[in-house]
């Protein structure tokens, strides 16, 4: 009888599981083309950088001074690049914070130019500027037309204060727009 129980619940077990990732293959899909179309954005946190905040030496235009990406992350980068060419999307603009693991993610994803955005810069050591922060990467976003994907490259703090989620290293959260705070996800993708 317990091996007939325990049978009964793999197979409940097994299709729940099925279910469950073939509603979520769906809603995945759905993320996708909202960000084709232009009713949302790819927020991504920068690829692997190992250590933590910046050492007490940085500067924003030294990238010496900066953690940086480290092989697994500008391999991830080069992931990240092939995923979004096979999602062929038409017009992409690419925003990146002005730290340099931030901006090598987005330029070693080799999809075009990228575009500083300081509203994505990391305010880790700043934490006092996370609301107008995040509302002025707000109002930057709403008040682009939505007639391209638009690609994103910040950082934990910055995303986790937008989105109430802790990311990985580039890890991307498909969000709708106009973005909001706290933002709606659509989608969360693993770094590839």
């Amino acid at each position: 009888m317990k091996r007939f129980a325990a049978g009964l619940l793999g197979l409940a077990l097994s299709l729940c599981g099925g279910l469950l990732s073939s509603v979520y293959a769906a809603d995945e899909a759905a993320a996708w083309d909202a960000l084709r179309n232009g009713r949302a954005i790819l927020l991504l946190r920068h690829a692997s950088a190992p250590g933590f905040g910046d050492p007490a030496d940085f500067r924003l235009d030294d990238c010496s001074s900066q953690r940086n990406l480290d092989a697994r992350g500008r391999e991830q980068a080069r992931r990240w690049g092939e995923l979004l060419r096979a999602q062929r999307f038409e017009r992409l603009q690419l925003y990146s914070s002005r730290w340099c693991r931030a901006r090598d993610t987005a330029t070693q994803m080799d999809l075009g130019p990228v575009q500083p955005l300081p509203a994505l810069d990391s305010f880790f050591a700043t934490r006092a500027r996370a609301s107008q922060q995040t509302e002025e990467l707000l109002e930057h976003i709403n008040g682009l037309e939505q007639d391209a994907t638009r690609v994103l490259v910040s950082h934990q703090v910055n995303i986790t204060a937008l989105t109430g989620i802790y990311p990985a290293s580039g890890e991307g959260l498909i969000l709708a727009v106009p973005l909001t705070s706290p933002a709606t996800l659509l989608g969360r993708i693993a770094a590839p």
